[in-house]
């Protein structure tokens, strides 16, 4: 061949060369991104939980795509899953691969971590992935699905302070009334406690098994599973069991509690608590139903007084200042009487709180103490403020007095008032200890209230007058044992010319302090004092 025609093919082969590297360039100048981009961007907006994003990744649109992320958000119950050490594999031909790490949270299970990966294709020059449902977990194909199969360990127990055990249906209706029961599981409850749980399983329903469901109950060994034509077990987590609940009952101060108030035909309540922690050792009501010890809302009546000669003390006056109890006195035009029409003349101070003088207390309330005082010391002794002793129980409630003559009214635990034994109890405790403390009836329980210290100088004063009421007061003839103290009430209520009143007595003997309240039962010294006086006696 001659020389030149070999010059001139090898010149076209090297132009025909030259044109495919061309193209080539071309090509890959006008294909954006790599799969290690596209990987990235697609499991950070899985993290994120941000489907929308997701789908902006995707070569084409996707039937079930949400769905099949919800396999692990609803079915399984996470939380949040966190994918991690994303890697792109070599491209070829337009296609790769990107393996990657996700952790799912499941609610009260625990995390599952698995491996898996990522098909990925160029489309229209750029990098998408080719999502399939493998793309969430390698076991699901579009007719697979993701469950739980949970096996709970047995519940754990409730007990009293002395490791005995209250969740049985031996130990009587009010100790049931706080530890609730056992039922199954609802919708309502499912929605609310994670996706361990399954329809029918056993969960507490109301008092102390329902507060404390999760640390009862513990957690389940789970197994995730696929679930299509077979089963298949893709990872076990091993569950725990639940952890005791120790209350601060004890049976020996519940008994004597409740046959203190069993025969009382009226409706009755009794609540004991330890001054020197706010520790609840008993709580009794002598009917069913409503918890009357911790959510009932009675006018306190005379046992307020505690609180507003606190204040009294406070200002200056001492057990021994001479005061007057008159028959009658008027408070911002509001005529105030005393139980029985009774009035001591001129007396100590002492003694207009052993008798209970109403006629002593109010005017004194409105000319040193006023509405903000009077409120701000109430709030100090445990009203106004939620009560956090591990079941429900209703606040202690004392408005502002926005007159003289409410302020009048409140002086002696009338007007808006209310209280439930469990409150008044915490009353009585303060004056035993020194300081008002949270009640609670799970001491393991972080409460949100600090004790707080009576105003400096009254304690030892309010202990006197409290003595006083048993020992030649309202409760002299209630055959209280040596050594307590106490105060009266009678909350009258409802409309008409003559009143019903319910009857109370509050009171202390060494570290036990307690609230007794008869509903519609009339004097305080007559029926709920003896009532206390059955319940010391008996310990």
């Amino acid at each position: 061949m001659p020389r030149g025609r070999t010059v001139a093919i090898s010149a076209a082969a090297a132009v025909v060369v030259a044109g495919g590297a061309a193209g080539g360039a071309y090509y890959l100048l006008h294909t954006r991104g790599t799969p290690q981009e596209t990987a990235t961007r697609f499991t950070s907006a899985w993290s994120r939980g941000d489907l929308t994003a997701m789908k902006a990744e995707l070569a084409s649109p996707a039937p079930g795509f949400d769905a099949t992320y919800a396999e692990l958000t609803k079915n399984l119950g996470a939380v949040k899953v966190a994918v991690r050490d994303v890697r792109a594999g070599q491209a070829k031909d337009d296609r790769a691969a990107a393996s990657f790490t996700a952790t799912a949270s499941l609610k009260d299970v625990g995390d599952w971590t698995y491996q898996g990966s990522l098909r990925l294709v160029v489309k229209d020059h750029y990098w998408k992935v080719d999502w399939s449902p493998a793309a969430v977990h390698p076991a699901l194909d579009g007719n697979t699905h993701l469950a739980l199969k949970t096996s709970w360990p047995q519940r754990a127990s409730i007990t009293d302070a002395n490791g005995d055990r209250i969740d049985g249906g031996d130990v009587g209706g009010s100790v049931q009334q706080l530890v609730g029961y056992l039922d199954k599981a609802g919708d309502d409850d499912l929605g609310k406690l994670g996706s361990a749980y399954k329809k029918n399983d056993p969960v507490g329903r109301a008092g102390l098994q329902e507060t404390f469901q999760k640390q009862l109950a513990g957690t389940p060994t789970t197994e995730i599973q696929a679930v299509g034509p077979s089963r298949k077990t893709l990872h076990s987590i091993k569950g725990s069991p639940g952890r005791d609940l120790t209350t601060s009952l004890d049976l020996k101060v519940q008994h004597a509690a409740a046959d203190a108030v069993r025969d009382l035909p009226k409706p009755a309540s009794l609540v004991a608590v330890r001054p020197s922690t706010g520790e609840i050792l008993a709580v009794v009501n002598n009917k069913g139903g409503f918890n009357r010890a911790l959510d009932g809302k009675y006018a306190p009546g005379s046992t307020f007084k505690t609180i507003t000669a606190a204040g009294l003390l406070a200002e200056g006056l001492t057990p021994s200042s001479r005061v007057t109890c008159p028959k009658e006195a008027v408070v911002g035009g509001m005529k105030i009487r005393n139980s029985d029409h009774e009035a001591f003349g001129s007396l100590s101070f002492l003694d207009s709180y052993a008798h209970s003088c109403n006629t002593t207390f109010a005017p004194l309330a409105a000319e040193k103490l006023g509405a903000k005082k009077l409120y701000d010391l109430a709030t100090e002794l445990g009203f106004n403020q939620p009560l956090r002793i591990g079941v429900p129980a209703t606040p202690g409630s004392m408005p502002k007095a926005t007159s003289d003559a409410e302020l009048a009214a409140e002086s002696f635990g009338q007007g808006r008032i209310t209280a439930s034994p469990l409150v008044m109890a915490t009353v009585a405790a303060a004056v035993a200890d020194g300081s008002w403390r949270p009640p609670t009836l799970v001491p393991s329980r972080k409460q949100a209230e600090a004790p707080r210290e009576l105003p400096g100088g009254v304690v030892k004063g309010l202990r006197s007058m409290m003595r006083a009421v048993v020992s030649k007061g309202t409760a002299r003839k209630a055959g209280l044992p040596s050594g307590t103290a106490g105060k009266t009430g009678t909350a009258e209520f409802g409309t008409g010319p003559k009143l019903e009143s319910h009857a109370w007595f509050m009171g202390y003997r060494g570290d036990l302090a307690f609230a007794v309240v008869v509903e519609a039962g009339g004097m305080g010294g007559d029926v709920a004092a003896p009532v206390a006086a059955r319940f010391l006696k008996a310990l």
